[in-house]
């Protein structure tokens, strides 16, 4: 059944509450979007996702000019630049939560597979995650970073910055988004030891059998 925007307008409150409430979008940090037939749905600028106003989120057109509800976050182009490579994708959720956001940190890693095959969630609900170059929030070159890499990769780490994630569904991208904060959390955790990783042919074994990089067609992962 299809949702109506008043119906991902709640969606929308409700995750960014949950979000907040659970740490991982301090003050008036992150932003949420849901691209529509017509348009799009985004969380305003300066504004604490723990308490978001249904009424007061912002309706924009398919241009992104703001046609009802409060100012939107200056990241839109962010959110615009990701689905534009992904039409498969409909949502878009951007957190600085403290895990990934230190992983954002890390330098000499391979930007694009910033993490480890530590469990098989992040196998199935990540994929290999890319990290952007530097440039200061609201600098419409960190959209085009998203451009290059947006295409093979719906989890990207923007550098010194925080994670970014599309999904079909705001429900996707939100329990992709955690999935990418526990992850990191792991590595973070790990990082000075020897884990245990899978092996390719386990890897391999989960690509074939569930939906990595928010393939709509692919098996879902639980």
């Amino acid at each position: 059944m299809s949702l109506t925007e008043q119906d991902l307008r709640q969606q929308i409150s409700d995750f960014g509450r949950s979000l907040f409430n659970r740490g991982l979008s301090a003050g008036s940090s992150g932003n949420i979007s849901v691209r529509l037939d017509d348009g799009w749905l985004m969380t305003p600028t300066n504004c604490c996702l723990g308490n978001l106003d249904p009424a007061d989120i912002s309706r924009l057109d398919a241009q992104g000019n703001l046609l009802s509800g409060k100012k939107p976050s200056k990241e839109f182009f962010l959110h615009a630049a990701f689905l534009a490579q992904r039409p498969q994708d409909k949502a878009v959720v951007h957190l600085h939560s403290t895990y990934a956001t230190a992983v954002a940190c890390l330098a000499g890693h391979d930007a694009h597979n910033m993490l480890p095959a530590l469990t098989p969630y992040s196998i199935m609900r990540l994929g290999p995650v890319a990290l952007t170059p530097y440039h200061p929030p609201g600098d419409p070159r960190l959209g085009e970073e998203i451009a290059l890499v947006a295409a093979k990769h719906h989890c990207v780490l923007l550098a010194n910055h925080g994670p970014i994630v599309a999904a079909p569904t705001l429900a996707a991208a939100v329990y992709a988004a955690e999935e990418l904060e526990e992850t990191a959390k792991l590595y973070i955790t790990l990082m000075n030891h020897q884990p245990r990783l899978l092996t390719p042919a386990q890897i391999d074994e989960l690509k074939q059998k569930f939906s990595t990089a928010g393939d709509p067609d692919a098996k879902t992962c639980c």
